[in-house]
């Protein structure tokens, strides 16, 4: 292995030479650059080098091919300031060296990890900056030997020979390549068709240029295809009978409707696909696809008539972005909106499903939520109060047996953010009452949310009937939801029935069942009854409170740290002798549940160095060593 190791080095010998010689490093840097060299060298020769050794190897060599780079560069425009020559220096072996150092390593390394797509990436990356064709050729035909099912590599091949060496029929024989290989490939679909639409973007702007009969506005249509990627396309549009007649314009057009028809063939039942490809084609605005655009519309609605997302995206195209209605005049804005409704009540007529209305009520969410189109309404028009047309998608919904349970607590919520209360409490009791939703945990959450806040609002209503009321609903909502689940309705309940002694007791009991029953969790409900006990009626009642929750099946331990934190602040003021038992035994009983807490039996310690004897702290010390079989000294 030596041996090898060295006779690499010794290869190196003229490149160093040379780099001393030229001035870019100095006799130490060299020194170092070959010691680093080695330990690199005897990495690769080991039995088994890992991804990383090459890696390192490479990032190292293209650091300091950078730097060199950099020093030739200042070194060159020393000389050319003192000599005022414009004469080039004939390259030495220096110059390329470097690079084939690298390439050679990319190429040992992605013989080794075969399986490793991203260092193939990272290798023809590496070929495209440094411009070695041959090499770049060489990798690509071994990375899509490896991995033919890859479509990223059929896309970055047929980019190669599209961009760089301008020879489009062998980008398109790799594109068609790549299908076969991956035929339900959307992106190879894609990007075929963006190539094709390049090569005709560069085919009128090269009439353009030779001043064939084309439109006049030439110099900005130039500008606006200055670019050769074929991953992005923006064209002015520019429709003339010349290009139509020229038989290489016919040629790509009928290219692209065969793309098309191939892709329809190989992934007959994606929309989204088909959906791409007519967004492609309009971004691109050649006049001459105006037949392939509607075709490719007519072929959607014959194929997706029966699908939800298909009338959802074919309303949304009647208005584009909700934000961009704010640029434009009210009546304009309207007109749009009508249009996009229009399509909606089509589709809720021949596809009345849940997820159809829920498509419905999204969209006049949306533009009820935009900021800007509030001043449609005074345009006198009674369709676009946004609000009343949401409610009736509900209200639709509803009476066509659509109304699913996302739905139906949207729609409780819409009232509420309207600022119809009563309505949405109104409708909340209605859908619980009912046969569909009775066992609908979340519904039944949001109804007794609206109901405490119909109280919170109304507080003359705070009767002895009223609280009997939200604490039966209060109850139903426990039995069906987690704890975990309608936190924020437990601390609003408890906030109302805080100043009720006996409704108050009622609650915390309907708490204890639901926190037992949910095994652990409600702990922030168990701290809020706990501190609301301190605060009303003092230390004595929030103990009875802290027992009956620590005496659940598997307290949590955050909720022994809150009532340890209780009694030792009141053991550290002295208010209350009986604080400091009360302290170890909820320590005991904590470790008793979590043994093997590190940080418990810590603390646990801390406090009796603190307020106990070194007897007590000491017995605590040893018993935590004994249990977690570790020296408290070491955590």
């Amino acid at each position: 292995m030596g041996d090898v190791v060295q006779v690499r080095l010794e290869r190196m010998t003229e490149e160093v030479e040379d780099l001393e010689r030229r001035g870019l490093f100095s006799r130490a840097e060299l020194d170092s650059i070959v010691r680093r060299r080695r330990d690199f060298e005897f990495r690769l020769k080991r039995p088994s080098p890992l991804k990383s050794d090459f890696l390192a190897y490479v990032d190292y060599e293209r650091s300091l091919e950078a730097l060199r780079l950099l020093r030739k560069r200042t070194n060159n425009t020393k000389r050319k300031t003192k000599t005022k020559s414009k004469s080039k220096r004939i390259k030495s072996i220096s110059d390329w060296a470097g690079v084939s150092r690298i390439l050679t390593l990319y190429k040992s390394a992605s013989s080794r990890f075969k399986g490793d797509l991203s260092l193939w990436f990272s290798y023809l990356e590496f070929c495209r900056q440094v411009n070695h064709a041959a090499r770049m050729k060489k990798a690509l035909a071994d990375a899509i030997r490896f991995h033919p099912k890859v479509p990223g590599l059929w896309i970055y091949a047929a980019a190669w020979e599209f961009d760089h060496n301008l020879n489009v029929d062998a980008a398109r024989a790799l594109m068609q390549s790549g299908l076969r290989s991956c035929p339900q490939s959307h992106d190879l679909w894609i990007e075929f068709l963006r190539m094709e639409l390049t090569f005709l973007a560069k085919l009128r702007a090269r009439k353009l240029t030779l001043g064939h009969n084309m439109p006049t506005g030439t110099d900005k249509w130039k500008e606006e295809n200055a670019g050769d990627s074929f991953m992005a396309l923006s064209t002015e549009a520019e429709t003339t009978s010349t290009s139509s007649e020229d038989p290489f314009w016919k040629k790509g057009l009928l290219m692209l409707r065969i793309i098309y028809r191939g892709a329809v063939d190989a992934v007959p039942d994606s929309f989204h696909l088909r959906k791409r490809f007519l967004e492609i084609l309009s971004a691109a605005n050649l006049g001459d696809t105006d037949q392939l655009n509607d075709e490719i519309m007519a072929d959607l609605r014959r194929d997706f008539s029966k699908d939800e997302a298909f009338w959802d995206w074919l309303a949304r195209l009647q208005i584009g972005d909700v934000k961009d209605l704010k640029a434009l005049t009210s009546d304009e804005a309207a007109s749009k909106i009508k249009k996009a409704a229009e399509v909606y009540k089509e589709a809720v007529k021949k596809m009345p499903t849940g997820r159809m209305f829920s498509f419905y009520a999204k969209f006049w969410t949306d533009v009820l939520c935009e900021p800007g189109l509030n001043v449609l309404p005074e345009s006198g028009c009674d369709e676009f109060n946004f609000a009343s047309s949401l409610v009736k998608v509900y209200q639709q919904a509803e009476s066509s047996g659509c109304l699913t349970e996302r739905l139906a607590c949207d729609y409780v919520r819409c009232h509420v953010e309207i600022g119809n209360l009563k309505e949405a409490r109104e409708l909340a009791e209605r859908l619980c009452s009912g046969s569909h939703f009775s066992g609908s945990g979340e519904l039944w959450v949001l109804r007794a949310s609206v109901e405490l806040k119909w109280v919170t609002c109304e507080s003359s209503l705070l009767g002895k009937e009223t609280l009997e009321s939200l604490l039966c609903i209060v109850k139903r909502t426990a039995e069906k939801v987690p704890v975990s689940e309608a936190e924020d309705l437990w601390l609003l309940a408890l906030k109302i029935f805080l100043n009720d002694k006996g409704y108050f007791e009622k609650l915390v009991k309907i708490a204890v069942f639901a926190i037992a029953k949910s095994s652990g969790s409600g702990t922030a409900i168990a701290r809020a009854i706990i501190s609301s006990a301190l605060q009303k009626d003092g230390i004595r009642h929030a103990r009875d409170m802290y027992k009956r929750f620590v005496s659940l099946p598997r307290p949590s331990l955050e909720l022994f740290k809150f009532c340890i934190e209780i009694e030792f602040n009141l053991a550290s003021f002295g208010n209350d002798c009986s604080a400091l038992a009360n302290v170890r035994k909820l320590y005991e009983s904590a470790v008793g549940f979590y043994p093997q807490d590190k940080e418990l039996w810590r603390e646990y310690y801390i406090m009796e160095t603190k307020v106990g004897t070194s007897e007590t702290a000491n017995a605590v010390y040893w018993r935590a060593r004994k249990t977690l079989k570790a020296d408290l000294n070491s955590m």
